[in-house]
C-alpha cells in the first residue's frame, strides 16, 4: 500500500517518519519529496507498506495527529497522472 503523508515539518527526516509508521507494521520504503534545486523538503512524502491491513491501520491512527508540531494529513496515495509532454500551446495548430 502506498500512503501519502502531507503537512510534514521541513526538518522531519525519513527515519522519523519510518519510526512513526513502524508502530503499525512493516515499512518497505519512506520517501520525503525534496525540491530538485535546493534539496529542501517540500513538506510531503510517501510510505510504502506491504500489508494493506497494516497500511490502513497506520492511516487511521496517524491522520490528523501531530509529528514535530505539525498536524499530519495521511491517506491512500493516488496514482500519478500521466502528465505527458506539452509544447506550452493550448492547441496543436502551428
Amino acid at each position: 500500500m502506498n500512503i501519502y503523508v502531507g503537512n510534514l515539518d521541513w526538518q522531519t527526516t525519513e527515519d522519523e517518519l519510518r519510526q512513526a509508521f513502524e508502530e503499525y507494521g512493516q515499512v518497505d520504503t519512506v520517501t520525503i519529496i525534496k525540491d530538485k534545486y535546493t534539496g529542501a523538503s517540500r513538506g510531503f512524502g510517501f510510505v510504502e507498506m506491504p500489508s494493506d491491513q497494516e497500511g490502513q491501520a497506520a492511516i487511521d491512527a496517524l491522520n490528523s495527529t501531530e509529528l514535530a508540531g505539525r498536524t499530519l494529513k495521511v491517506n491512500l496515495a493516488r496514482p500519478r497522472e500521466d502528465r505527458g509532454r506539452s509544447s506550452g500551446r493550448r492547441d496543436n495548430r502551428y
